[in-house]
């Protein structure tokens, strides 16, 4: 899953950030308010973390933009005000949630926990396909008793074709997804980690391959 955090201090944000990669979620962060209405029109997040106070754009500002171009993104905003009219204006604006500074880094991860079931349909933390499992909790790759622990960005791409069995998935969109927008990774890393996974798959008898269908993409079936 793929977040936005936005917040102009950068110690806040590296903190966020490393908090969220531990989760095994992918980050995108941006330091102002006008950056975090760009990043996010872009309609690619499962969830956003803004900042109220922000240079540009407040994050009031940058929520109701994107609520008024219907971009539904669950959003969780952060700022050092609690008081109940700033709480009262936030959740007014179309956020999901609140959370004041300074708080707990695991109420920090529950609540994105709880926000990013929010981006849609309930998603079971346990995904399989053909005779193979994915656990989302401990990023475990399972067949029968063969168990065989993901790295992040192997997950992360796994994770993207198992909910999306038998549908292609372009290299732009794991680029996207996994490694984000600003990253200066070569389009070709994708197909590295593509061929860790399929190494993967086999070594614990998967049913399943990721095929490629050339100009198109990768996609997830059964073995003939």
């Amino acid at each position: 899953m793929r977040i936005l955090v936005a917040d102009d201090e950068p110690e806040m944000t590296m903190v966020l950030e490393a908090l969220l990669k531990r989760e095994h979620y992918s980050v995108d962060a941006v330091y102002n308010g006008q950056d975090a209405l760009d990043y996010g029109l872009a309609k690619n997040y499962d969830g956003i973390i803004l900042d109220i106070m922000m240079p540009k754009l407040d994050g009031l500002q940058v929520l109701r933009a994107l609520r008024a171009k219907n971009i539904a993104t669950p959003v969780l905003l952060l700022t050092a005000k609690s008081q109940i009219e700033d709480r009262v204006a936030g959740l007014d604006s179309g956020a999901d949630d609140y959370l004041p500074k300074p708080f707990d880094n695991r109420e920090f991860i529950a609540r994105v926990r709880a926000l990013t079931r929010r981006s849609g349909e309930y998603t079971p933390k346990i995904l399989t396909a053909g005779n193979v499992t994915l656990d989302c909790a401990t990023f475990e790759l399972k067949c029968g008793s063969s168990c065989i622990r993901l790295g992040n960005k192997e997950f992360q791409i796994l994770e993207l074709l198992m909910r999306q069995t038998g549908r292609l998935i372009s290299t732009e969109q794991f680029m996207a997804h996994v490694w984000g927008y600003d990253s200066e990774a070569e389009i070709n890393v994708v197909w590295a980690y593509i061929s860790y996974l399929r190494r993967k798959l086999e070594a614990v008898g998967g049913s399943v391959r990721i095929t490629a269908r050339r100009g198109q993409g990768y996609l997830l079936e059964e073995r003939i």
